[in-house]
């Protein structure tokens, strides 16, 4: 075995000097530690392109992790030391619980110039979760409803209201449908405040007894539903596997262009329930111990380019929040109002507000309960 010699004192001074001056004599070493940006955001939410073309741009590296529900996104960034610099909750209520109990660095606005790009009155809608917006900026944004292969489904039960939640929540419906496969999303932070609404309660409510009439209702469809899926969901319901799936509305979308594509013969549309449908926000925020803030910010601000959100907007079909895009957009993508609602329509949705941790418990056992069947 080789005899290790233990350095002395001057060796070990001589060694901390060189490591002190080693990012002078090699200032593109030092610089390179911070060419760095690690991403943490929805399956199939990004355009690639973009990410190309920022690492080209600035000369920094990004690595792109994915989730799929909001419970593993919060439940990565409260246990803390996540090494992300760039997460996308959604506004409410991930995003505005991270603000309140300080998870998230306030924006430097100065280094965002591009955030006046951004849809005031949008911005405005998400103020409640972020007051004075300072601590996230709108990525996407989109609604939850139902995806549908309504050909299907009419086969099965031919007075089925289509435009109305009625078609997955009374279990008469849900019994007939079953066959051609009901598919839940695994969520219940997006699932509760859309059952709530549609039984006529507050979708903020914590109320016990308003918790026992979303889990009644669920419980007396949960025979009927063949499985619980967030992104897999896209991919049952663009393949055929499922005939109606509770989703967000871009996943919808992406799923009737892949049937498209795949020129399987499906035709899928989205649904916003004229009851009302959640619109939600999903923001481009920064954790408080981001290991490469400043490159988190350089990220968002090239987002926030039109041409650049448009590119996003065109291959995720989700719409955003840069109206200045607008014109870069594929018409078929802008015109379509499942993906860029009406005024109308938009009027009849609802956004939810911070729910208290206190009521997170009952929620999710209530949920465990459904899952579990019993």
């Amino acid at each position: 075995m080789p005899s290790r010699r233990r350095p002395g004192p001057l060796s070990g001074l001589l060694t901390c000097l060189l490591l002190c001056l080693l990012p002078f004599l090699h200032p593109g070493a030092a610089r390179a530690q911070s060419k760095e940006l690690n991403v943490f955001n929805w399956t199939d939410y990004i355009d690639p392109k973009a990410i190309e073309r920022f690492e080209k741009e600035t000369g920094i590296k990004v690595r792109y992790d994915t989730f799929d529900s909001l419970e593993t996104l919060e439940a990565k960034m409260l246990a803390g030391h996540s090494g992300y610099d760039i997460i996308v909750p959604t506004s409410q209520p991930t995003f505005s619980r991270l603000v309140r109990t300080g998870a998230l660095a306030t924006l430097d606005k100065s280094k965002l110039p591009n955030l006046k790009n951004l849809d005031p009155a949008l911005m405005a809608r998400v103020a409640s979760a972020d007051p004075g917006n300072a601590h996230g900026a709108i990525y996407l944004w989109g609604s939850t409803g139902m995806g549908m292969i309504a050909d299907k489904i009419r086969k099965l039960a031919p007075d089925a209201p289509l435009d109305s939640w009625d078609v997955l929540f009374k279990p008469e419906n849900a019994k007939r449908i079953a066959s051609c496969g009901i598919t839940m999303m695994d969520s219940a932070t997006d699932v509760i405040p859309s059952v709530l609404h549609y039984l006529g309660h507050s979708p903020d409510s914590t109320k016990p007894e308003d918790l026992a009439d979303v889990e009644k209702t669920l419980m007396r469809i949960r025979p009927y539903i063949r499985n619980f899926a967030s992104g897999g969901a896209l991919e049952q319901l663009a393949s055929g596997q499922t005939c109606l799936v509770f989703d967000y509305s871009g996943d919808v979308i992406q799923a009737a262009a892949r049937a498209r594509e795949a020129k399987n013969g499906l035709a899928i549309t989205y649904v916003a329930p004229k009851q009302g449908a959640q619109v939600a926000f999903d923001m481009l925020a920064i954790p408080a111990d981001a290991p490469h803030p400043d490159a988190a910010l350089a990220f968002i601000n090239f987002v926030l380019q039109p041409d650049v959100m448009a590119g996003i907007t065109n291959a995720t079909r989700y719409p955003n929040a840069v109206p200045a895009s607008n014109p870069m957009i594929a018409p078929e993508i802008l015109h379509d109002p499942s993906i860029y609602p009406t005024e109308a329509q938009m009027a009849s949705f609802f956004t939810t507000g911070p729910v208290p941790q206190s009521a997170e418990r009952p929620r999710s056992r209530m949920w465990a309960r459904f899952k579990a069947g019993r």
